[in-house]
């Protein structure tokens, strides 16, 4: 039988329509759109650079252009409609996920504890017993409030002071629950205190995480290899979604498809009926120049985008100046199915200054792409918080 087959440019508008990329987005960005769309993501990843503006502020943004940050405290701090813990990487996930982060929880504090035992340190299972007892005592509190967060000191896992140390430890296995952040300072409660009853004492078993992990992550990417299925919440181990996709397939809950790539070669991929009809129906995509953050849910996975749109990206942060092929922290730049540069934008005191634009191989910034770009620097402002947009002479390089 012969495999379905997704040529390239029907991939990347499955793959974009997956992640909200592809339409253009309409709704007020906070309270339940809000929600609908951290749901529709499955997660946004937190990152501290801001010299734009955060990253899970500007992956919202892309897809909500009323959206403010917030709305988005607001669904952590005061409604508990979303969590912040850990995918790939330290994340705001729908509350609605929680129970199923409980496998997460299990495997972490495994890990975490054999890192222990390596280490042969005395005393920490009394420090963790400290810094839960001032937490049940006196309430939300810091790595400041619980013995500091500097490196002086240290002899945690992590060369952090101890009572950092100990916090970690204490969330990754879901122990405390982060109840807000003071600035970009996480504070830390009682998982009890944070996390709402029915969503605290539902259970499910580990089978039944993996299968909605790996099921809800297949959705969201549109096509995938069990890899990919594995690291997009990193709940499931590469041999769980590997066994998973063969017993899927068996029950002919997946299928296998042909996916072309950027570069006109052909990568085996699982996918469903549903996905595949979807592609076929999908409109064109919206003419809108727009700027993603690094970090953004369609670029996290850096050697995905690269063989699906033909886009190497690698941030910049840790390249010596004189080493740096862009710049320290450049954002991609998305028009209609198409990756088309990526532009160096800081926010300096109440300006977006645009050092640079580098389009990609093959793009030409006539007037009206041009005049798109410089659209979407005007609409970014109130994000950004600036008035104006400061524009290099050479900001167009060719």
């Amino acid at each position: 039988m012969t495999r379905p087959y997704l040529d390239n440019r029907r991939a990347r508008r499955l793959f974009l329509d997956r992640h909200m990329l592809l339409r253009p987005g309409s709704g007020p960005g906070r309270g339940k759109d809000l929600d609908h769309v951290l749901e529709t993501l499955g997660f946004v990843q937190v990152d501290s650079v801001n010299t734009l503006a955060r990253a899970h502020d500007l992956i919202l943004w892309s897809r909500r252009g009323q959206y403010r940050p917030r709305a988005l405290e607001h669904l952590v701090a005061r409604d508990r409609t979303a969590f912040e813990h850990w995918t790939h990487d330290a994340a705001i996930i729908p509350m609605a996920f929680y129970p199923m982060w409980r496998l997460k929880f299990a495997r972490d504090e495994a890990q975490m504890r054999a890192r222990w035992a390596q280490t042969r340190r005395e005393g920490w299972q009394a420090e963790l017993e400290t810094v839960l007892r001032h937490i049940n005592d006196h309430g939300p509190a810091s790595s400041l409030d619980v013995g500091g967060d500097e490196k002086k000191g240290s002899s945690g896992w992590w060369d952090w002071h101890p009572s950092k140390t100990a916090l970690e430890y204490l969330w990754r296995s879901g122990q405390l629950a982060i109840c807000h952040r003071r600035g970009f300072r996480k504070l830390y409660d009682l998982t009890e205190r944070v996390i709402p009853p029915e969503r605290l004492n539902s259970r499910k078993t580990d089978a039944e995480i993996i299968d909605w992990a790996l099921s809800e992550a297949l959705g969201r990417l549109g096509f995938a290899t069990s890899g990919e299925l594995a690291a997009f919440f990193e709940i499931a181990t590469p041999g769980e979604a590997k066994a998973w996709c063969a017993r899927a397939l068996s029950e002919k809950r997946i299928l296998e498809v042909d996916i072309e790539l950027a570069d006109g070669t052909v990568r085996r991929s699982f996918t469903t009926r549903a996905l595949l009809d979807h592609a076929a129906s999908l409109p064109a995509p919206s003419s809108r120049l727009r700027l993603l953050s690094p970090f953004d849910p369609a670029l996290r996975d850096r050697k995905r985008a690269e063989r699906v749109f033909g886009f190497h990206y690698r941030i910049e942060i840790f390249v010596p100046e004189p080493k740096r092929r862009y710049g320290y922290y450049v954002f991609p730049v998305l028009q209609g199915d198409r990756l088309i540069g990526r532009i160096d934008a800081k926010r300096t005191d109440g300006t977006l200054a645009v050092r640079a634009f580098w389009p990609e191989p093959g793009i030409r910034m006539g007037k009206a792409r041009s005049l798109g770009l410089m659209a979407e620097l005007d609409r970014i402002k109130p994000l950004a918080r600036v008035t104006s947009v400061d524009l290099a002479t050479d900001w167009l390089r060719a």
